[in-house]
């Protein structure tokens, strides 16, 4: 159930993005409306994720995520029925917010109920499912579109939703535990009061990091810019309140969570690469669709190797994970950025509308790595997180993933952009630009992992 909920909340990011021409004609939507259609639900939804796995840690964790799947079913329905584009906007805005509450409930099960083994396997599941909501998300979007048209087609991108949340709720109140059912288990935090002072902070910082990146192409100007200094000394304000506050109420984010190697690298290897792979759907629907004037279908059927990948390789890597370790989240980095920079050779030697044909083999490519490196990643990550703090841990972990995808997609976008202006409009070498700055990315995440395969405070470094 937990995996039906979050292949909603993950197709609801995948889908809009080939039905935005379709939104634009049935609404006469602005480009600013548009572009706040796709940000505003990544804001919100990234704002929600450290207080709503908090509270699902000090609360009933099915209650919490029974809200969320309830509010994203209700909001989906305001957003297919919109008849004005802020409508629109303020429906997205309150949907991020509900995909937020429930999707650190999902970790927050796993941990819980699963040890071990089968915590890897369970991970897996979830790995396969984001790969599928990936693949799933613009190839069902360009069906839709095609079957109701473009005036109307978009309605039912949000309408897609509806039974799978109402099918959702019965099953979940059924088979959910509300309480933590594993015997050995501490009992939930929660006594000691909540954290508004750090819930502001936290959500203050988040939103002044995360601006600027979403906006970038709408708020002209480097002024903007400045947002995201000051969302660090605020990030740096609630560490200090955190860690002065943990005597005395129930902090937000227990800080000692970054003493643990594991976790605090993990955590940083999850940013990084989530900046680079994430970018490379933006990217290359727009290349697809507005350099080679590809179909919203076929854009979609082209971005589907890499999905499918990753879901196949995701279920083995949760499977293997506790066999190799971060080695295998080293390896999964190396096929990915091999798989995005032969994408780049294929692009370059085949520049034309047989360009998302010869690009499939290696983005399937890559899609495996992935799927060895986002499931695997995470399990070793919350590995040696106290399960009493699972909900909060995969909040922060989940948050920084949305920073790192955010941030990445500004800064290949602004690439991207800028090699299509200087070039007169070369779209397959601004493709290729592209390519390199997400692989840098990659290549930046894998130099983490090795530093934690290798480097001070590693095992192999003590034995060596």
């Amino acid at each position: 159930m937990c995996l039906v909920a979050s292949f909603m909340t993950l197709l609801d990011i995948s889908i809009v993005n080939v039905a935005l021409p379709s939104i634009q004609a049935g609404l006469r939507a602005s480009d600013s409306a548009l572009q706040w259609v796709l940000s505003g639900y990544a804001l919100t939804f990234g704002l929600m994720l450290v207080p709503a796995g908090r509270l699902g840690d000090a609360r009933s964790r099915r209650a919490v995520f029974m809200t969320g799947v309830t509010l994203f079913t209700l909001t989906s329905a305001a957003c297919g029925a919109a008849q004005h584009e802020w409508w629109l906007v303020v429906a997205r805005l309150l949907q991020g917010l509900a995909g937020g509450l429930m999707t650190p409930q999902v970790s927050g099960f796993i941990q819980e109920l699963f040890r071990g083994a089968e915590r890897g396997r369970a991970f897996g599941m979830l790995g396969a499912v984001v790969g599928l909501s990936t693949a799933v998300g613009p190839l069902l979007g360009g069906v839709l579109i095609q079957l109701f048209g473009a005036a109307e087609g978009w309605r039912w991108v949000f309408y897609v939703n509806l039974p799978i949340g109402l099918a959702a709720l019965p099953v979940a109140r059924r088979l959910l535990p509300s309480r933590c059912v594993k015997p050995g288990v501490a009992a939930r935090p929660g006594g000691r009061g909540f954290d508004p002072l750090g819930l502001f902070l936290l959500g203050l910082a988040v939103l002044l990091i995360l601006t600027p990146f979403l906006q970038e192409r709408l708020w002209p100007g480097w002024q903007k810019w400045l947002l995201g200094p000051l969302g660090l000394v605020v990030l740096l304000v609630f560490f200090a309140w955190e860690r002065h506050a943990a005597g005395r109420i129930e902090p937000l984010v227990h800080m000692d969570l970054f003493l643990d190697r594991s976790y605090a690298l993990g955590v940083l290897i999850s940013l990084l690469y989530f900046s680079g792979f994430t970018a490379v759907f933006f990217v290359y629907t727009l290349y697809l669709q507005n350099g080679l004037h590809y179909s919203a279908l076929l854009a979609g059927l082209a971005t589907t190797p890499f999905a499918l990948g990753s879901a196949l390789a995701a279920a083995v890597g949760g499977r293997l994970v506790t066999r190799f370790g971060r080695a295998m989240v080293a390896w999964g980095l190396v096929v990915v950025a091999t798989g995005l920079l032969t994408t780049m050779l294929a692009v370059h030697l085949v520049p034309g509308p047989h360009a998302g044909w010869v690009a499939a083999p290696p983005l399937l490519l890559a899609g495996l790595g992935s799927g060895l490196v986002i499931t695997p990643n995470q399990t070793l990550t919350l590995s040696e997180v106290p399960v009493v703090r699972a909900g909060s841990a995969g909040g922060v972990l989940q948050t920084c993933q949305r920073i790192g995808s955010a941030a990445g997609i500004a800064a290949v976008g602004a690439g991207y952009f800028a090699h299509l202006a200087a070039s007169g409009g070369d779209w397959a070498a601004s493709f290729q630009v592209a390519m390199v700055i997400c692989a840098s990315f990659v290549f930046a995440a894998l130099a983490v992992a090795l530093y934690d395969l290798f480097g001070p405070g590693s095992p192999r470094y003590r034995r060596s």
